[in-house]
């Protein structure tokens, strides 16, 4: 009998039924689409065996002068240089004490928690604060116990909040009778940054922060402490410049300061300059002319109070240079329409800024101007502040029920996969979406959080040669390209950074376990299916190349139904008589066919595998399908 060969079009579709996508792709996970064809993605391993604390939602390599590479790492509760695979607290301090303004006070006889008071101290709950030069408390809880950093546990008041006491291996240490003190006169408190949510909490009133977040029953609106934490870096020069969302900006010197001992400082601190920033959405530095640009920041002459359509940059070479003048380029610009800025993008050729409503592009036109800014379309949309990546000076970004694409123009991203990302899609933590370049294989992928997750749980893939969609699970909150690092970065929500495209298994795991991945096609019938189908011989065409098990293996499902809406045919389906409702058989490189027995009136081929060092592509596959009768 002659053999038919199954040849799909490359990419998911969702927007029509599987029925109605005769010769494409249903279903995938753990799949994407090159040179047309399906393969399985690459693994990923741990890039060291340290850990973070809080959740990771940015990342930003750059090289020393001395060709060291760094990697800033933005958290919910800290700031971190990651180098030599450590990381490296740099989160900068608010506040530090006079000696004896904190005081100690146990809270029962055999419990951990300590009572400390410290007049309108500034923190909430989650706050990190390093106590030094304090004296025991009598019996258990001793000077070395008190002098070290500590979390806040619960903010009872402006002026008192608790801690648990711990030794220097992090273990409760229980107070005793004989802990009387108050921890003497020469305490003093330094106060980090105050730490932000890892979820978005909307509104204001009673309860609209966490639980334990501010002292109780407090009813206020929300601050950068009660909003999700979010971070914008760049470098400049070998020099880290970083900022809180609605938080202020702060500076890291790379050869002037130690890592393990120094904090990074704000931005403020560095010059006299009373027009410097202290607030702003966004920081980046514009590589073609090295100015600092700050979006939605404090006016020069409203140094304290927000405009979330400002923009503002420092002269060209200087961190410091802010106050605009006729013998400097520095200066602001204001955005002309929407709300607010939510994010910036920048290209080769310029920078495009997105509000809430609109898109604009801000470029150098040199002096006496130095930037100008024009509009470039109205009525668009954003998911978030981390929605939009550039390659080179095309954009692609995330929208509220579509994507979009700018590349001289505005248009809309055909997506074969809309409804099925957006109809399962949490949008009350739309904030965490972050869009991610993986460049070596000419993707952007999206990670998001579905209906059912607070957190990021799925993600989905636009290959922009090819211009196929793929979708599938993985749990990645930050994500860095390829470039200076050789593989690309990503954090998870286990507080772990990994290197992706690295082997070809889950290296979360220990030892590595397999990644299960999958690629299902749409039903494929005879004439307009108004026949019955007998497949009787499966051909595979399948490569393992790269692989690295001893005997590489897929699984080739053959899956058979009789009606569009129906289910695939199962042993209770009594309309036709069958052997089996599906066939499965494990194809080896070597594997020349397979004999099935199948009948129904369509069907559909499934390539999945779940095994060790395994890396497959799919090639063109034949099936000997021959009519069966009419009914």
């Amino acid at each position: 009998m002659p053999l038919t060969k199954l040849q799909f079009r490359p990419g998911i579709n969702r927007e029509i039924t599987s029925y109605s996508n005769e010769g494409g792709w249903y279903d995938c996970d753990m799949v994407r689409f090159r040179y047309g064809v399906p393969e399985k993605i690459g693994g990923w391993q741990q890039d060291s065996s340290s850990t973070f604390l809080g959740t990771c939602r940015a990342l930003h390599t750059y090289v020393s002068l001395a060709g060291s590479v760094y990697t800033g790492v933005g958290t919910n509760l800290k700031y971190y240089i990651y180098l030599g695979g450590a990381f490296a607290d740099i989160t900068p301090l608010r506040s530090t004490t006079s000696a004896g303004d904190v005081t100690f006070a146990r809270v029962g006889v055999g419990d951990a928690t300590l009572t400390v008071t410290d007049t309108n101290h500034g923190a909430v709950a989650n706050d990190f604060v390093t106590y030094s030069g304090a004296a025991s408390l009598g019996e258990n809880i001793i000077a070395a116990v008190l002098n070290q950093e500590y979390q806040i546990a619960t903010v009872t008041d402006a002026s008192t909040y608790t801690i648990e006491a711990k030794d220097t291996d992090g273990d409760a240490v229980l107070a005793a009778s004989g802990d009387s003190g108050n921890g003497g006169s020469s305490t003093v408190g330094k106060y980090q940054i105050n730490t932000g949510l890892d979820s978005t909490v909307f509104g204001t009133g009673w309860g609209t922060s966490t639980w334990g977040r501010g002292t109780w029953g407090s009813s206020s609106t929300l601050t950068v402490s009660d909003t999700l934490r979010l971070w914008s870096h760049d470098n400049f020069g070998e020099d880290l410049i970083f900022n809180v969302r609605d938080g202020g900006i702060y500076y890291w010197d790379t050869s002037a300061k130690t890592l393990g001992t120094d904090r990074a400082v704000t931005l403020a601190s560095l010059d006299t300059d009373s027009a410097i920033p202290t607030i702003a959405k966004q920081v980046l530095v514009s590589d073609r002319d090295r100015h600092i640009v700050a979006f939605g920041c404090d006016g020069e002459t409203t140094i304290g109070t927000q405009d979330p359509l400002l923009i503002r940059f420092s002269d060209s070479e200087s961190t410091t240079t802010w106050n605009a003048l006729a013998t400097n380029s520095a200066g602001e610009l204001r955005v002309g329409s929407g709300s607010e800025i939510i994010c910036a993008v920048e290209t080769r050729q310029q920078i495009i800024v997105f509000t809430d409503a609109s898109l604009h592009a801000m470029q150098f036109l040199g002096p006496p101007f130095t930037f100008g800014i024009s509009q470039l379309s109205e009525n668009i949309t954003i998911m978030g502040p981390m929605a939009a990546k550039a390659v080179d000076d095309t954009i692609f970004w995330m929208g509220q029920e579509d994507f979009y694409v700018f590349d001289g123009r505005v248009q809309k991203l055909p997506c074969a996969v809309r409804s099925y990302i957006f109809d399962d899609f949490n949008v009350a933590q739309k904030q965490k979406v972050f869009a991610a370049l993986n460049s070596t294989f000419d993707e952007v992928w999206w990670f998001y959080p579905s209906g059912d997750s607070t957190e990021i749980d799925r993600y989905v893939i636009y290959n922009y040669q090819a211009q196929a969609w793929s979708y599938g699970s993985l749990a990645r909150t930050a994500w860095l390209d390829r470039g200076i690092n050789d593989y690309p970065l990503a954090t998870g929500t286990d507080y772990y950074m990994y290197d992706h495209e690295y082997g070809l298994d889950d290296g979360s795991t220990n030892p590595p376990s397999a990644i299960s991945s999958h690629v299902e096609s749409s039903q494929i019938d005879l004439g307009d299916g108004e026949r019955f189908v007998f497949i009787r011989r499966l051909i595979p065409d399948v490569t393992f190349g790269g692989s690295t098990a001893t005997s590489p293996t897929a699984t080739f499902t053959l899956k058979t139904r009789n009606f569009p809406g129906g289910a695939y045919l199962s042993s209770d389906d009594s309309s036709v008589t069958q052997s089996e409702a599906a066939t499965s058989t494990v194809v080896e490189q070597f594997t020349t066919q397979a004999f099935v027995r199948l009948r129904g009136r369509s069907f559909a081929l499934r390539v999945a595998s779940s095994a060790e060092q395994v890396q497959w592509r799919l090639g063109s596959p034949r099936v000997e399908v021959r009519q069966d009768g009419r009914q």
